[in-house]
């Protein structure tokens, strides 16, 4: 088993493994930054879609864009959040306005995709927001003064369920 074998490695060989892993991720184009749960799940989502029969395909969205992480072909947008279970609140989302703001955002994507990892990095939940419901469901973060969302069985009730570990 992988666990026992890193019993025998000592601190600062681990820590070189961990740099040389996220390297090696980074020389095979696996991810572009240092934010590996995020990247994770985009990996996973653009894959997914891309394999997966009745789904647009989707590229990566320029390193840097605001709020899009991934492009269809037919130019929608997606903002992807990873989360790790048992996790169910997003990180934030950035420039949508203040919390008391009465004049609704500008639209600056499509769709939100939720992806929900488990301790492994293996997907456990993949889960689909049109715009409209991402206004309903959005929360303020007072902390960071900026909107997240909340899995809560109303929004999953709304929500498509892409994908869902049995």
């Amino acid at each position: 088993m992988i666990k026992n074998k890193f019993l025998k490695i000592g601190n600062e060989e681990l820590w070189l493994l961990h740099a040389n892993v996220e390297q090696e991720l980074k020389n095979r184009g696996l991810v572009r930054t240092r934010n590996m749960v995020g990247e994770r799940g985009e990996f996973i989502v653009i894959e997914f879609f891309n394999k997966t029969k009745g789904l647009p395909n989707l590229q990566a969205a320029p390193q840097g864009t605001q709020n899009v992480d991934a492009i269809s072909k037919k130019g929608e947008r997606y903002s992807i959040k990873t989360i790790t279970f048992p996790n169910t609140t997003t990180g934030v989302f950035h420039d949508f306005g203040e919390k008391d703001d009465i004049k609704l955002p500008d639209k600056k994507f499509e769709y939100v995709i939720i992806v929900q990892l488990n301790k492994d990095y293996t997907p456990n939940k993949i889960i689909e927001l049109s715009w409209d419901l991402f206004l309903k469901y959005k929360k303020w973060h007072k902390r960071m003064r900026a909107w997240n969302l909340s899995i809560t069985q109303n929004l999953l009730k709304d929500a498509s369920i892409i994908f869902e570990k049995k």
